[in-house]
């Protein structure tokens, strides 16, 4: 299958630089797979496991959280705000942050603003541990 270079520089750093045969992940209008000689393409992430065909054909997940996506002359650069390969998630602390996050959500008196900011927390750590199950 034909390749294409992908980039994943998250704000730690370079997570990812090489060639793949796809990338697939959830965007704010849903989910995008992207192949070699695909369209010039900008989207911004929304929250999900990101899925990498290695060029080789084996498969790696991450959790991916946020950001931006560019398809640019066969050139794909993900620049996520959170990317955790799915083996480097510690499900301890994802499960942890459950918890809290439900313990805070079934709190009577909580605010909109809390609310909502405990519901994304909650989100995040599910995707994290949707993510790290795929190991």
């Amino acid at each position: 299958m034909a390749t294409f270079r992908l980039q994943v520089v998250s704000m730690d750093g370079l997570e990812y630089d090489g060639e793949v045969q796809q990338i697939k992940l959830r965007t704010i209008h849903g989910d995008l797979a992207i192949l070699a000689r695909h369209m010039n393409y900008v989207t911004a992430i929304g929250m999900g496991t990101a899925k990498v065909v290695m060029a080789d054909g084996t498969e790696r997940q991450a959790a991916c959280i946020g950001g931006m996506l560019s398809m640019m002359d066969n050139h794909c650069r993900v620049i996520p705000t959170t990317w955790e390969w799915d083996e480097d998630i510690d499900v301890a602390r994802a499960m942890d942050a459950k918890k809290r996050a439900e313990e805070k959500l079934a709190q009577s008196n909580l605010d909109k603003i809390s609310r909502i900011k405990a519901e994304a927390r909650l989100y995040r750590a599910l995707v994290r541990i949707n993510s790290a199950k795929h190991k």
